[in-house]
């Protein structure tokens, strides 16, 4: 198992998990939309004591435009 830490966007700062290391990039669902995430850069910690193998994504596009909730 591998994490993604994404950069950027409205996710910026999350860790999620991934079945497939080898992805490129992520479609994630937010919201009422969607936020695309290209990954940069190789695989970290790809040892076997080193902690769970990172890869990095950062922030592409969103599917449509990301309006802030406003909870008064």
């Amino acid at each position: 198992m591998a994490i993604a830490r994404l950069h950027g966007g409205p996710l910026d700062g999350q860790l999620l998990p991934l079945d497939n290391s080898d992805l490129d990039r992520l479609i994630v669902p937010y919201s009422e939309t969607q936020v695309v995430y290209a990954r940069r850069g190789a695989l970290e910690r790809t040892g076997t004591t080193d902690g769970p193998t990172e890869a990095e994504f950062w922030f592409v596009e969103a599917e449509d435009d990301i309006v802030p909730s406003s909870d008064d």
